[in-house]
């Protein structure tokens, strides 16, 4: 595979404020790549990097192999932005809308008309061809927002949280719309607060904080990376104290808590360790109910790496 974004050494100042801290990125063709972060991680100054709508201090950013410039009219045509504010002319109908934008690049008439047909049958916009942006639902809206950033067919996509305040129906049929333009190949940059969308969608994940990388790889290969890698809860009924002392010495344990008739039982590490707790509690006289067990979800990956504390910024 080829990289279709290559970022070296990148720093960006506003002020006295780093935002990004020579930060290094590639991108490599054909992916979905998550980009997360909390608030001032660095995430929107990278991607307005990136499209050279910011300027930078140090550093280099190639597209296609070329280097980035606010001029590079011929790298641009290739990329689409879906940003989270929904950008649309609320004059123009869906299907004005979506013909402007891809007017911006796609300028042979029927060309064009075959692009914006097929973009509107692709998010399923096609009753609502006639109706203006203030008349549609929100979901719809977020629908034309994307249209509008794909109808020139790009082949590198940014979507910067475009599920948000959407209904579950509608994020389900974004995400869907996401992994089918990714088929067709397309590679996308998805940012995201939503970590189950990240889950779904991502082949790789870059986690940023204080403008520098601090994480990357694979959802399994984050996962792997975190201290806990299971929650075990079982409902267990006058629990004797020698069995709970058997379960504290199995290995990988971390912790254990036993209280109103729940038993709460923590890994870092190993694989069966539901199996080993309850081959200690098969001697158990008393009665057991519910059972669940938890693996660490991208949340927990992103909580302990970037912690917990609230993020303020201006």
């Amino acid at each position: 595979m080829s990289h279709v974004i290559e970022i070296n050494n990148l720093v960006k100042r506003y002020n006295d404020l780093l935002a990004l801290d020579h930060f290094n990125l590639t991108v490599e063709e054909g992916e979905i790549l998550g980009l997360l972060g909390p608030n001032g991680s660095g995430k929107t100054t990278t991607i307005n990097c990136i499209l050279s709508l910011l300027t930078y201090d140090k550093g280099s950013i190639k597209v296609f192999g070329q280097e980035m410039k606010p001029n590079s009219y011929d790298l641009k045509k290739d990329i689409g932005v879906v940003m989270q504010d929904v950008a649309v002319f609320d004059e123009l109908t869906v299907y004005e809308n979506i013909d402007y934008f891809c007017g911006l690049y796609i300028k042979d008439k029927s060309l064009r008309k075959q692009y914006v047909e097929e973009t509107i049958d692709f998010v399923e916009l096609s009753d609502f061809r006639k109706f203006k942006p203030k008349k549609l639902s929100g979901g719809l809206l977020r629908r034309l927002n994307i249209a509008c950033g794909i109808a020139h067919k790009p082949k590198l996509i940014f979507f910067d949280e475009p599920t948000v305040a959407v209904d579950p129906q509608s994020r389900n049929k974004i995400l869907d719309g996401i992994k089918d333009l990714n088929k067709k190949g397309a590679t996308i940059i998805y940012t995201s607060h939503y970590m189950e969308e990240i889950e779904q969608l991502c082949s790789r994940i870059i986690i940023m904080d204080k403008g520098k990388s601090i994480a990357a790889g694979t959802k399994e290969e984050l996962k792997a990376m975190i201290h806990k890698t299971e929650k075990i809860q079982i409902e267990v009924f006058d629990l004797e104290t020698n069995l709970l002392e058997e379960i504290k010495s199995l290995k990988y344990f971390e912790n254990a808590t036993y209280k109103n008739n729940v038993l709460n039982v923590s890994f870092k590490g190993g694989r069966n360790n539901l199996a080993h707790v309850m081959n200690v509690l098969s001697d158990h006289s008393g009665h057991l109910g519910r059972i669940y067990s938890e693996h660490p979800t991208l949340n927990d990956v992103f909580l302990e790496i970037t912690g917990t504390e609230l993020r303020d910024y201006a």
